[in-house]
């Protein structure tokens, strides 16, 4: 095994039942899913998720890499989170929003 795969599994792991089986950093619950969301779509540093989260830089790096040799599998997740979150917020109305639509009303 190469030292640069013994790194990135040093601070990756993939555990059914732990965070929905997808790729994490190691003994946290913070997946891939969740660096990719905060750095890429959110534009936060990396610094600035490690603060946040009291991670290491190679612990936040490493899911970035994951995410790069990964790319298209972890997109692909994202996309049905996404359409399940919609279709839910869709079939369950908001209780603020009738609360605030009541009040005005």
């Amino acid at each position: 095994m190469s030292p640069a795969k013994q790194t990135l599994d040093a601070h990756m792991e993939l555990t059914p039942g732990i965070a929905g089986g997808k790729p994490r950093i190691a003994g946290r619950r913070i997946t891939v899913q969740d660096v990719v969301g905060w750095h890429e779509r959110q534009g936060r540093s990396v610094d600035e998720i490690t603060a946040d989260n009291d991670l290491g830089l190679a612990d936040v790096h490493a899911a970035l890499a994951y995410y790069f040799d990964h790319q298209a599998e972890i997109d692909g997740s994202m996309r049905i989170s996404e359409e399940l979150v919609r279709s839910v917020r869709e079939q369950t109305p908001s209780t603020v929003e009738a609360k605030l639509s009541k009040a005005s009303g």
